[in-house]
């Protein structure tokens, strides 16, 4: 088997775009890969990113935010409450969260085929975080797909090739077809990561945690 550092990291990443630990997740990820950079200095990382729907049953159009958080928490005040502690996680990770800005709670199903379309063609990491960003610090609906295909432009895409797609019915099979599989392996949230494919860490764990994770992973992939 190849030499530690010598063939690519690999990372799945199983996550929604409206999920603000997810968001918080990349950023985390993002430093852990930081403190192990001599461990995947020669390979380099391959992540590739697989959609889980946290609202799968909410309808094309999405609903009222308000509704949204009436449903789930059983109020705006309830909500606000655990969302300061998502906003005090995401300062910690350099995000700025504007939930207040959020008008209506998507569904994420077009978000995600957008993901899995621009995977096809290349790294889908500008597109994920800019789509993390659209909605979660500009509250930009990520159920129109006029938003989604001007975002893909903005992250580097073919924005009409995007919105064609997005047009069609392509990738909603393999949606739920990821989804089917993360339920089928054992994953119950998100975000989830397995590394090298063989080290598993659910939840956005601290930096030091996944970096722990990744340096457990190479160790068996050499092994």
């Amino acid at each position: 088997m190849s030499a530690a550092g010598t063939s690519p990291l690999t990372i799945d990443v199983i996550a929604d775009v409206v999920c603000p630990w997810c968001f918080i997740g990349m950023r985390r990820l993002e430093r852990a890969l930081g403190l192990v950079a001599a461990l995947h200095a020669q390979g380099g990382v391959a992540v590739r990113w697989h959609p889980f729907e946290l609202n799968p049953a909410l309808p094309p159009e999405g609903i009222d935010r308000r509704a949204y958080l009436e449903t789930k928490f059983g109020g705006a005040d309830r909500a606000a409450q655990i969302y300061e502690g998502v906003r005090a996680a995401g300062e910690t990770s350099g995000i700025t969260f504007a939930f207040e800005r959020i008008a209506r709670q998507p569904n994420s199903r077009d978000a995600n085929r957008l993901i899995l379309w621009a995977q096809q063609r290349g790294d889908a990491a500008p597109l994920v975080e800019r789509l993390f960003i659209a909605f979660f610090s500009e509250g930009r609906d990520l159920g129109d797909r006029a938003v989604l295909s001007t975002i893909a432009g903005e992250a580097g895409g073919d924005a009409a090739a995007a919105r064609a797609m997005l047009d069609s019915n392509e990738g909603a099979d393999a949606v739920l077809a990821s989804e089917r599989r993360a339920v089928e392996n054992g994953v119950g949230g998100v975000p989830f990561y397995i590394f090298n494919r063989s080290v598993a860490v659910a939840g956005a764990q601290e930096p030091q945690v996944l970096a722990d994770a990744i340096a457990e992973s190479v160790k068996y992939k050499a092994a």
